[in-house]
This record gives structure tokens, sequence and C-alpha cells, in this order.
């Protein structure tokens, strides 16, 4: 997959855009998923232009961000995801809960308070405990948790905030790795790292999401980087299929990168000017908070926003959660293959005779009976009880299409329906949907009058259509249009 990605790149970025078929979100077959294909691509070039990978920590400590931003970190920590755990209770056991638990099983209370006071001090690891109530009383798992349930103090825990956190961005984690190794040995390190960060958003909408993953790199060394790290970057994103690229200085620069020194990065892409990164050398004051002696070069991009460039996507969600966001992408083919009878008897033969019957005698005037069923007990008849009455409506003839995502019930015999016909994919008649129908009712010996009047809705003539295509025409703005008077009747009695 990633070296088909590396060819589609380097012939021209609209090739990317195959990666759309996500958005159908077929589940059948190998597929990839088209961030994950990004970033491996760009793992590969990084690789490849001498780069060593690490894994930076996901978790930091908010005494690191005050590090590393200055006065700029409360600003920081306002967009932070804190981690908070829950505390481990001590449970007591009193004279009624001994009790309770004498009702459960023959054990002996002062070995529950035993494995509690354990638990208590870490001894057993919480997912642990009840395997432990298990072993130690000999008794079943269900036995264990209704002791577990007599505790209403484990019901009640409140999580408790530490001063720790999700990182926001992957220089929290840059920092200490430089500076990990800076007291190992000796730059240069060309480093690279890619991963999730996580920034509490205002909202989840079509450009930002709690967690995103990083593609960020460092060059490390003594000297000025600023220009060497940014051919180098230019290297890079030409190695993704960038040609155009230009670094523009920010006016407001953040506290952790050296003053004049932090920079946008912007592409072009379908003769439009794209940022798809940020980059600069870190604030010498926060370096120095870590014994790093040298020059630091970062340059950051989030492979989300860059994918959904080379896709043309609209909706983040959509890209990165197709199983939650979107719709599936279905043709009309697909949409008429979707259509199926809500109701079908055992007997096709039954309800060919009956659509067999509602043809021949479409125009007969009422009041009129046909046959068209005789046997185990019962008889059933096409009617019209009313005079001069026709035995079917004037829809009744109908036929389901679909063109353009719409489903549409039409009179082939109308000149203005010449168009549906001709581009549309054909699905089934109204008789066909209402002899199945009538079929059943017959099997189901359900006697009495049964009519199809107004067509209205697709399952009012027998048909239904599945969740999937049904949550795509209503997210398209499609429609079902099947409206027209049918007005047929079923009559079973007994022989």
């Amino acid at each position: 997959m990633a070296e088909r990605l590396c060819n589609r790149l380097q012939t021209g970025l609209g090739e990317f855009n195959s990666l759309s078929r996500l958005k159908n979100m077929d589940t059948k077959g190998k597929k990839s998923h088209p961030v994950i294909d990004f970033t491996n691509r760009f793992r590969e070039i990084l690789l490849e232009n001498d780069f060593h990978e690490v894994i930076n920590p996901s978790i930091v400590n908010e005494e690191d961000v005050y590090k590393q931003y200055g006065t700029e970190a409360p600003l920081i920590l306002d967009r932070s995801f804190y981690l908070a755990g829950l505390p481990r209770p001590d449970l007591g056991i009193s004279k009624k809960t001994e009790e309770e638990i004498k009702k459960i099983a023959e054990v002996e209370p002062k070995e529950i308070q035993q494995i509690f006071r354990d638990y208590k001090e870490g001894k057993i690891e919480a997912d642990d405990l009840v395997e432990e109530l298990v072993k130690r009383l000999k008794i079943s798992t269900e036995k264990a948790l209704e002791i577990i349930s007599l505790f209403p103090e484990l019901k009640s825990l409140k999580p408790i905030p530490t001063q720790l956190l999700l990182r926001s961005h992957m220089t929290a984690a840059w920092y200490m790795t430089v500076g990990a190794l800076a007291q190992k040995s000796e730059p240069p390190f060309r480093l690279f790292s890619i991963g999730p960060r996580f920034r509490k958003e205002q909202r989840q909408d079509a450009f930002h999401l709690y967690e995103s993953i990083s593609a960020s790199l460092v060059i490390a060394d003594k000297g000025d980087l600023l220009e060497k790290g940014k051919k180098i970057t230019e290297k890079i994103l030409s190695e993704l299929g960038f040609k155009e690229v230009r670094f523009e200085t920010k006016t407001a620069t953040s506290n952790y990168y050296e003053p004049q020194t932090e920079f946008e990065i912007f592409v072009k892409y379908n003769d439009k000017k794209v940022e798809i990164g940020d980059g600069g050398l870190y604030s010498q004051k926060s370096l120095k908070n870590y014994d790093i002696p040298f020059t630091v070069f970062n340059v950051g991009f989030g492979a989300e926003r860059i994918v959904m460039i080379l896709n043309n996507s609209k909706d983040i969600r959509e890209l990165v959660y197709p199983q939650f966001y979107g719709s599936k992408e279905l043709n009309d083919k697909e949409i008429a293959e979707s259509i199926s009878l809500k109701e079908s008897p055992k007997s096709e033969r039954l309800a060919k005779e009956i659509e067999k019957s509602i043809i021949k005698h479409k125009n007969e005037l009422g009041p009129k009976k046909f046959l068209v069923h005789k046997g185990a007990g019962i008889k059933a008849f096409l009617t019209e009880p009313e005079e001069n009455k026709k035995l079917l409506g004037p829809a009744g003839l109908n036929v389901i299409y679909v063109l353009n995502g719409n489903i549409l019930g039409i009179n082939e015999s109308d000149e203005k329906t010449k168009e549906i016909k001709e581009k549309g994919i054909r699905s089934y008649t109204f008789p066909q949907a209402i002899s199945n129908l009538f079929a059943s009712l017959i099997e189901r010996k359900e006697l009495g009058r049964h009519s199809v009047k107004m067509a209205d809705t697709l399952p009012s003539i027998n048909l239904t259509l599945n969740k999937t295509a049904e949550n795509y025409i209503t997210s398209q703005k499609k429609k079902i249009d099947v409206r027209g008077p049918v007005f047929i009747d079923l009559e079973i009695e007994k022989q």
C-alpha cells in the first residue's frame, strides 16, 4: 500500500483522491485507512532521509508545560485533558453486611477484610479483585460479584484529578526526549515521531477533533538550524508530492519558540494556498530548563489536515471516522438492489397467478369478483365492490425506478417518464409487490377484506428499503416518491 501511495503522490496529488473510497465504508475485503496510508508514507520518507524514529510519551506533567511555555502555559493547559484516578476506599464490614454475606456464601468475614486490605494497599489490582475473592474464598464468580455489590462505597467513588495530562502538542514530549538524549550523547540528532495529540476543543466539528495525529520532527545540533531545517522540510514535502512550498514567519511567536523563528508552512494545491504545518527554533530559555545546550529545530504536521486537502474532504469527522459520520455512497443499481419485498409467500407460483389476474382484469368494472385461489378450506378473490369502478386504480401498474439516487414510482406509458425509463434502474412493479402481499395473506388464511388504497410509501405497496440506502437517500436529500391511487382489494373467505 505504501509503495502504491508513493507512486500516486509522485505522479500527481490528484491521484490521492481515490482515497475517497473510504467514505463508502465498505467493510468487505481489505482496505486501509487514508490517514494511516499517509503517515506510513511520511514515515518512510523520514527514514529514507536519515531520521531516527522515536515514540514520545503521550502523558506529560503540568510542570513540563510551564517549563516549556512559561507565561503562555495556562492558555495551553486550558486546551488540555487532565487525567484523574479513582481512590481505593477503606471497605469495612459492618454486622449487617456480615449477615448479608452469610446469606450469599459460608465465608469468613475476616478473610474478606484481608482481601480488601490487600486491595487498598495496592497488592491486588482492581481488575483482579473479583478473581482474588473467587480463589481465596473458594466461591463462584457470581457470588463474588454479589458480595462486591454489598459495598456502596465502590459505586460512589469520585475521580480525583492529577497533574498529569494528555499532550496537546508533540512539543510537550520533544523537550523531554531531546533532554534525555542530551545526557547520553552528542548531537546532531535527527528525530521524528508520529502519534496522537489531544485537545479539548470547544466542539467537534468539520475541522476539529479531540484526538488527531501529529507527524513531527526535530533536528538538534550546534549553530543556526533555521534555514537548514527549512530546506530539509521542503525536501520532505517535495517527496510527498508538494512542489510549491512557502514558509511565512508568524507575527506572534509561541513562547516555546525563539522570537521571530516560528513559521507556518503553505503549499499550493489545486491552485489554492493552504497551510499544512508549523515550525521554528525551540526557545533557548525553555531548552535550558531541560539542560539542552544546543539548538533544536522543530516542525510538525497534522496528518488529517493534509489528507483532507489531498482528498478534497470537507469534513474531518467523515474522513477519520467514516463508521460514525457520513453515509455510504450508493449508485442507482445499489439502491435498486436495496429494495426488497416486505412480505413474500412460500409459494411464488401463487403470487405470480395473482399478478397475472390483476393485469388481466385491471379494467373490469365493478361490482366484480375474480377467483385467484381455492383450497385448504378457503377461497380468495380479487374484487371491486363499487359500481362502475375499475378493479385497479390509475397508479396500479406503476413501476419503481431509481434515478440519480431518487426512488420513483412511474407510469411507463407516460411520455413524461421517458428519461427515467431510459436512464434509470428498473425495480419492482406495483402488481408484483402487491401480489406477494396478497399471496402471503392467503397462506396465513387471514379472512376478510384487504385493501391497498393509496401508495404513499414503499411499505404501503409491500416494499422495504434497507437502512444503508435509507440513510444515504436522507443524507443526500434525495427523494422517495411512489405516490398514486392503487385501489385493489382482496377478499378471503371460508370455502
